[in-house]
């Protein structure tokens, strides 16, 4: 008997059809991976499993007996915790406080604050990170970091069942694999784990069984180890897919050609040492290394969200970097995806019309008014071009799941119209197809003129769409090299070695 079963789940939020008869089995001490595009329904499906809201239909039974959570609390009583893809984090208060909200120990009716920092230093441990302090307030912590304190808020609760959406999306190389070993750790505890991932090479490493779900439903099960990864991918969006990567031909540089933008020892300790390159127009340059290295904070210094040192040269004339802002830099023709599409990429209350657009009202504002009409039209050609799945540009982001969320951010950036593009992980959170989509609006851009400098943890992605690659290690970064001249191995060497300073970039 599984320990979990659900049958013709469906639900409904007003016109929108989330889950159409979802269909589903998870055995004791099993790693099922539910796999999908964005909008397939998973976050729905694993926000019913842990109390977020109540399923229209079908059923569900849990360890034999009926199963309708009254709500989040009811759920994690009865076993079942949830990791969200977004963080669901208490800023304001400590790791300790977070990782055990809800479970505190006590004595005597006072919450006992050292065996709680105690329980807290545990899990941190077992997950190998015991840099980060109980005490610490969660909001100084990074994306990665708060990541690891979500996990191990899950693992506090003791839970029969796990669920996971995205879990990895923010976590080192390094970090992934301690999670990985955690899982199996539970796995043959007899936990079971719900696993959410974008990553079919992640699928393959930790999975035990799989199910498919497409437009709402489960549309195909079984045993991960027979399948292969182009019958997954036709069953996750209905028919055979060629290679997310647009082939394209490298430009070349000549040393006549004049780099649109000029860094030399751009730095903002303690993270970003020392950075030099030079960016052409028509070229993606891809930027490497671990996360924590630097990369995020060298281009937030050169959109002005960081008052970094060095000198930066865009067309010749030089940009003051010790004091320019952001909105000085989109002046400048600059355009930028953070990495934290839910804390800056996005203003969620808003419409996807508003937020594809803010950056650039100029175009259907007079005298103070805007035209909604025109933003309806220009939010329309953006909404097709990256495929955002939604029945009105007037929805709010909050609404549309993240990999969509994802594209609205990126969207923005079309409508923005820059001629210098800073991408930091332009694709987390994204579906198969959703990045193919992505990947050749990249390429587009880059046919256009314009000059693209792109981060991303993701080895595939910065070997297939990347005209050259700069590693960063230890807030330095390497030399850019044409993309031929890199490997998965030889980029992971420069990312774990310390890359020495560079005397020319280029």
């Amino acid at each position: 008997m599984p320990l979990l079963q659900l049958s013709g789940i469906k639900k409904r939020f007003g016109a929108t059809v989330a889950l159409n008869g979802v269909s589903l089995a998870v055995e004791p001490g099993e790693v099922h991976a539910l796999i999908g595009e964005n909008g397939a329904g998973k976050s729905t499906l694993m926000n019913i499993l842990s109390g977020g809201f109540p399923a229209d239909s079908g059923e569900m039974h849990f360890s034999e007996s009926p199963y309708a959570p009254a709500g989040p609390s009811d759920a994690r009583s009865r076993g079942i915790a949830h990791i969200h893809q977004e963080l669901s984090l208490c800023p304001h208060l400590s790791v300790a406080e977070n990782i055990l909200l809800g479970m505190e120990p006590s004595r005597y009716g006072v919450i006992d604050r050292a065996a709680m920092s105690t329980r807290a230093r545990q899990l941190l441990n077992e997950f190998g990170c015991d840099h980060i302090v109980p005490e610490q307030i969660v909001a100084s912590l990074s994306v990665p970091d708060q990541q690891v304190v979500e996990i191990c808020r899950a693992l506090a609760s003791n839970a029969r069942i796990i669920l996971m959406d995205e879990p990895t999306s923010s976590l080192t190389q390094h970090s992934v694999q301690r999670l990985f070993r955690v899982i199996r750790q539970l796995r043959d505890q007899g936990v079971a784990i719900i696993y959410i991932s974008h990553f079919l090479e992640e699928v393959r490493e930790i999975a035990d069984r799989y199910t498919v779900l497409r437009d709402g439903a489960s549309v195909d099960t079984g045993s991960i180890s027979p399948v292969s990864d182009s019958n997954l991918v036709a069953a996750m969006v209905g028919r055979e897919v060629e290679s997310i990567f647009t082939h394209h031909a490298s430009p070349t540089h000549s040393g006549t050609d004049t780099p649109i933008l000029e860094v030399r020892n751009l730095s903002f300790p303690p993270r970003l040492a020392s950075a030099s390159f030079d960016l052409y127009r028509g070229e993606v340059l891809g930027i490497g290394g671990l996360v924590g290295s630097g990369r995020t904070e060298m281009v937030r210094a050169l959109f002005g969200l960081a008052r970094a040192s060095g000198t930066v040269k865009l067309s010749g004339r030089e940009i003051r970097v010790s004091n320019v802002s952001s909105s000085e830099q989109i002046q400048n023709n600059f355009g930028y995806l953070s990495e934290d599409r839910k804390g800056e990429g996005l203003c969620l209350q808003m419409s996807i019309a508003d937020n594809l657009t803010i950056s650039r009202m100029s175009d259907f504002s007079r005298a103070g008014w805007i035209d909604a009409a025109k933003q309806k039209n220009a939010s329309a050609k953006i909404i097709a071009t990256l495929g955002i799945k939604t029945k009105s540009a007037d929805t709010p982001a909050l609404r549309l799941s993240g990999g969509n969320q994802q594209k609205v951010a990126l969207g923005r950036l079309l409508h923005q119209n820059p001629d210098i593009l800073l991408l930091d992980e332009p694709t987390r959170g994204v579906d198969i197809r959703s990045k193919s989509d992505i990947y050749k609006e990249i390429r587009a851009l880059a046919a256009e003129g314009k000059a693209i400098l792109m981060v991303s943890s993701y080895l595939p992605e910065l070997l297939g769409i990347c005209d050259r690659i700069a590693v960063m290690s230890r807030g330095r970064l390497s030399p850019a090299r044409a993309v031929v001249s890199w490997t998965p191995q030889s980029i992971m060497e420069a990312a774990i070695g310390d890359a020495a300073p560079q005397q020319n970039a280029g």
